[in-house]
Formats: C-alpha cells, sequence, structure tokens
C-alpha cells in the first residue's frame, strides 16, 4: 500500500511549481488530489499530469484569498471524494520590493494569497478533519527566518505564515489535526524566474543567492514535494508545529 491510499488531498497554488509537484507526489501515492489555482490552464495541465499516474483529480480555478471560494471547494472535493485527509497550502506571490517601495495596495495583495490564504484553506478544511485526523502543511521560506533583500512584504508574509502553523497545531492538536509547514531554500520554479528576472542585470543576485546555499545549488520543486509527503502522512505521526527545512543548508549555513 502507498502512503496516501484512498487519501483525498487539496493542493492550493497546483498549477505551477512546488505546488505542482506536490500535487504529482501525492498522485503517485495513490491520493485523490484536487488542485486549486487562479491560473486555470496551469491547474488543468497539472490534473492531466496527476492523471497520468492513476490518481483521481479536479482542478478548480479560484483566487486563494477568496473565503465563498474556499469553503464552496471544500465542500465540492468532500462530496465528489470523501473528506479532506491532507491541505497543502502552496499559492504565494511576491512583489520583490523594499518596505519603501512597496504600495499599500500591493502589501495587502501579497498578505491576502500568502496569509489569508492559508488561513482561510485551513479554517474550510478543518471542520472535515476533527475527529477523523488530518495534516495541514503550508509552504513558507527560509527566507523568513534569515531575512532577505527587496521582498519586504514575501518575507514578511511567510514569518506570519510559521507563526500560524504554529499556533493552529496547539488549537487543533486535540482535534487529531496536525499543522506543519516547510521553508524551501530557493527552488527552481517560475516564482524565482520572476523575481531574477526584476533585476535589470539578474547575474549577480543569482551568484548570491547560489552563494547562500551551502549545497551549492537551487532546489528542486521535487525535493519540496518529498518533504510534502512525509508532513502529509502517517511517517510525521508524531510532527506537528514544526518547520521543516529543505534549503540547501541556508539557515545553518
Amino acid at each position: 500500500m502507498k502512503r496516501l491510499t484512498g487519501r483525498t488531498a487539496v493542493v492550493t497554488g497546483g498549477g505551477s511549481g512546488i505546488g505542482r509537484s506536490i500535487a504529482i507526489r501525492f498522485a503517485e501515492e495513490e491520493a485523490t488530489v484536487a488542485i486549486v489555482d487562479i491560473d486555470a490552464n496551469g491547474a488543468a495541465e497539472t490534473a492531466e499530469l496527476v492523471e497520468q499516474c492513476g490518481a483521481s483529480c479536479r482542478w478548480f480555478q479560484a483566487d486563494v484569498s477568496d473565503h465563498a471560494a474556499a469553503n464552496e471547494i471544500s465542500e465540492t472535493v468532500a462530496q465528489e471524494f470523501g473528506p479532506v485527509d491532507a491541505l497543502v497550502t502552496a499559492a504565494g506571490i511576491s512583489v520583490g520590493k523594499s518596505v519603501s517601495d512597496t504600495e499599500p495596495e500591493e502589501w495587502d495583495r501579497v498578505f491576502a494569497v500568502n496569509v489569508k490564504g492559508t488561513y482561510l484553506w485551513m479554517r474550510a478544511v478543518m471542520p472535515q478533519m476533527i475527529g477523523r485526523g488530518g495534516s495541514i502543511v503550508a509552504v513558507a521560506s527560509q527566507l523568513a527566518v534569515s531575512g532577505g533583500i527587496s521582498n519586504a512584504a514575501y518575507v514578511s508574509s511567510k514569518g506570519a505564515i510559521i507563526s500560524l502553523c504554529r499556533t493552529a497545531a496547539n488549537d487543533h492538536a486535540a482535534q487529531g489535526i496536525r499543522v506543519n509547514c516547510i521553508l524551501p531554500g530557493a527552488t527552481e520554479t517560475p516564482l524565482l524566474e520572476r523575481s531574477f528576472a526584476r533585476f535589470e542585470d539578474p547575474a549577480p543576485y543569482i551568484e548570491r543567492s547560489l552563494s547562500r546555499h551551502p549545497l551549492g545549488r537551487f532546489g528542486r520543486p521535487e525535493e519540496v514535494a518529498e518533504a510534502a509527503l512525509f508532513l502529509a502522512s502517517d511517517d510525521s505521526s508524531f510532527t506537528t508545529g514544526s518547520e521543516l527545512r529543505v534549503d540547501g543548508g541556508w539557515i545553518g549555513g
């Protein structure tokens, strides 16, 4: 038996990058997967890849900061596939600016997607997990611990996600719900590509980022997916309120 056989998983931000890799990896472990992304084309492409693994899948186009959408989609998933056993909140955005350069509406949007989008989806699936157990995995960032440059809203939002996971883990442990987060280092995703593309000459910034990883390279989405699988499965049954670093040694280096 695979590690997620018979379980239902929801992955937000599943249309690309880390979220896509997590959806595929869960499918390989025989989970039924629901993919949520604002990018309909990306979500549909991921769903096709998931189905190629032999898993049941459905994708939904939604803004993760939409309260009604979170409730409606989670209820639809439960009705169609059964109660949600695992939630991964991988949806995230970045504007790549310092505090003085970030407009208030940009700050609000980053927090709406990254933090509110994590809270709303936790809140939406928790009633399905109470009494049955379940695992919630949020994608934060190593920058939330180490800090970064020209990315104030993003880094701050990822720090908020870590704090949210810690308190949610304490609040809901007695209900059998485990809540953990992953701290990826720089990972080869469209988000990372867009981040470097903001600079007129990205080469020095790429070199600086690589130098911060003692392993000497960027991470791969598949490597983060393995961490998410561990936290979503019974392999981590005594793990909650934790931050799992998948950062190539960035924080410890």
